[in-house]
């Protein structure tokens, strides 16, 4: 194992994509893994394997499905009981929904908000006073590029990844003089679960251009190593991370035309 960089890391939505991603390479780097997602067989099995990999690392696992404010409490009420005290959090677990607002399941629109919004930042609030009182930790919540953008018949979701941009940068601000470091991690599309998730039972999900996606080892190394500079934005990919400067040179009213005219079904 390399030099321990984080004593303990909590990483969500842990089981596949982007976050089972983040326990891959984070494994060296830390003294324990904390993985939290909803399926348990997959945490598990991922956890045995990083273990093997890695002599020395301790894996520790809690299955939650954190839209639900019980379980949340549960992790929280665990990791006090395991005295686990996160220095680095990630916040990855996050869900989408592709279509227009008027013909969308409620559910799955409340479903959303709570989780990539209300989880995300209850999380947050309940490890901060450790990392204070420990005199320093670090934040990387995945967001998005779409943060930036509002666009048609994905309306909900980049407004709630807006949300935690935002949130991001004010927190930083907040915790900086305590040794927090906090970054918004925000790439573009990426070849995951998300979409299967997002997409509707009628297909609906509006194209996207395969040349802007970017792998997720990419994603996530790009992520940590913003991190480890303490960036407050990191756009993963040379082509994300231009139309992020395009995009922030660009007035609303510009921004406007180009949602107006974006191809939809």
């Amino acid at each position: 194992m390399s030099a321990i960089l984080h004593r303990c890391a909590l990483i969500t939505g842990a089981s596949s994509g982007i976050g089972a991603e983040f326990a891959c390479q984070l494994a060296p780097d830390c003294g324990r893994l904390v993985l939290v997602a909803r399926r348990a067989g997959r945490l598990e099995k991922m956890a045995a394997a990083l273990a093997a990999d890695h002599p020395g690392l301790e894996v520790s696992t809690f299955a939650a499905d954190l839209i639900d404010s019980g379980d949340r409490n549960r992790l929280v009420a665990w990791l006090a009981k395991e005295r686990l005290i996160p220095d680095l959090l990630v916040n990855n677990a996050g869900m989408g929904d592709y279509g227009e607002v008027a013909t969308a399941d409620w559910p799955k629109l409340e479903a959303m908000i709570r989780l990539n919004v209300e989880s995300l930042t209850w999380l947050t609030h309940a490890v901060l006073p450790a990392m204070i009182q420990a005199g320093g930790g670090a934040v990387l919540n995945v967001s998005s590029l779409a943060s930036l953008l509002p666009i048609p018949d994905f309306a909900v979701y980049a407004a709630t990844k807006a949300y935690v941009t935002s949130f991001s940068e004010a927190l930083r601000l907040e915790v900086a003089e305590h040794g927090i470091q906090v970054t918004a991690l925000c790439p573009g599309p990426v070849h995951t679960e998300f979409g299967d998730v997002a997409r509707r039972e009628d297909g609906a999900g509006g194209p996207l251009n395969e040349a802007f996606y970017v792998d997720c080892a990419r994603v996530v190394s790009d992520g940590l190593a913003g991190l480890r500079r303490n960036q407050a934005r990191v756009f993963p990919g040379w082509k994300i991370a231009g139309a992020a400067v395009l995009l922030s040179l660009l007035p609303m009213v510009a921004i406007r035309g180009l949602m107006g005219r974006r191809p939809r079904r």
